[in-house]
């Protein structure tokens, strides 16, 4: 076989013979220069809906742009047909570089990671108080993601008209998290929906939560406009919602002064794709006491300095009990 050097003569080289005439293949891909940018308001089997400046356009993903995929929150650059108008695709040819994303698994064996929403400043964990009772755990999981992920978290609690705050208050009151606490009758008369717009405006909200905690009550009292036409009900024997949210959707708010992103209720938020050695960075009131601790302490072994700084006081117990479980599950997931 002949083996060509650096320098070959183009009369030197064999050119494979294009038998159906058209153009040959290139690696030289267009810069499309001249594309609009856009915003991904939502994804749907391949079809992607984007705001192009005031109009909604219906795209699809160019395929020079390989296994990349747009999600949500997304600022993208598309071309073709992008008057909106019905019938019409427009074509995703980039998608910019993104500066936060909320990522999950779907628990800490699944190696396959999915990006819930990306651009978004900060992550809206929402729990109820009751019907059905809060999982302290799934917070502080969604504490580790946002983190991670570069999106500040806002604590929003439902349905106090069924149990009182303070529990969870206390328990991450140290954090120094912001929160909105919200009930039935707020929501009727809509002042849930303005408290819960001081910490919107101007800024990218995704909302996560279980199913039937109220997430989607509360985006609906937001953007009335866009109102949903089902909210769903707790199913009365397993206490757990029904999804009312099938894929994640980014809604306006009323004055161009934010954007809330609703997304599918969630029955776990799986770590897989965070470094163990992040998670400290998600307890804030525990992360100041591992000056002390050991060189690469796991922060569960008998030196940790962390047991002798909940026990003076300067942490709650139940917050390295959530933080030890979480290693420890990054630990079993590692091992197998």
């Amino acid at each position: 076989m002949r083996r060509y050097g650096k320098h070959t003569d183009e009369d030197d080289i064999r050119s494979r013979p294009n038998r159906k005439g058209n153009r040959p293949r290139s690696n030289i891909r267009p810069k499309h220069e001249d594309a609009a940018e856009g915003m991904v308001l939502t994804v749907d089997r391949g079809r992607l809906t984007c705001l192009v400046e005031d109009r909604i356009v219906l795209a699809m993903k160019a395929r020079e742009l390989g296994r990349k995929a747009a999600v949500v929150g997304d600022r993208v650059a598309l071309v073709g047909d992008l008057s909106g108008k019905k019938d019409t695709l427009a074509r995703i040819v980039r998608i910019e570089p993104r500066s936060s994303v909320l990522r999950r698994t779907a628990d800490d064996d699944d190696p396959y990671e999915r990006v819930v929403v990306a651009n978004a400043d900060q992550l809206a964990i929402v729990v109820a108080l009751a019907d059905p009772e809060p999982h302290p755990r799934l917070i502080d999981r969604c504490l580790v993601a946002a983190y991670d992920g570069g999106l500040d978290p806002l604590l929003v609690m439902t349905k106090s008209d069924l149990a009182p705050p303070d529990k969870l208050l206390e328990l991450y009151g140290d954090l120094d998290i912001p929160y909105v606490v919200t009930s039935r009758e707020d929501l009727e008369n809509g002042g849930a929906a303005d408290r819960a717009r001081e910490q919107l405006d101007g800024l990218v909200t995704a909302f996560v939560g279980h199913s039937g905690v109220g997430k989607t009550t509360l985006v609906n009292a937001l953007v009335p406009e866009e109102r949903r036409r089902l909210t769903g009900h707790v199913n009365a024997v397993t206490g757990r919602g029904r999804h009312t949210t099938t894929s994640a959707l980014a809604l306006p708010l009323s004055g161009d002064d934010g954007w809330v992103v609703d997304t599918p209720g969630i029955r776990s938020f799986g770590l897989a794709h965070v470094d163990p050695s992040r998670v400290i960075h998600a307890f804030p009131d525990l992360e100041a006491g591992t000056a002390d601790c050991p060189r690469a302490c796991s922060h569960d072994e008998p030196d940790c300095a962390l047991d002798a700084w909940v026990a003076e006081g300067h942490a709650d117990p139940a917050r390295l009990y959530s933080l030890r479980r979480l290693l420890a599950t990054r630990e079993r997931r590692e091992g197998d």
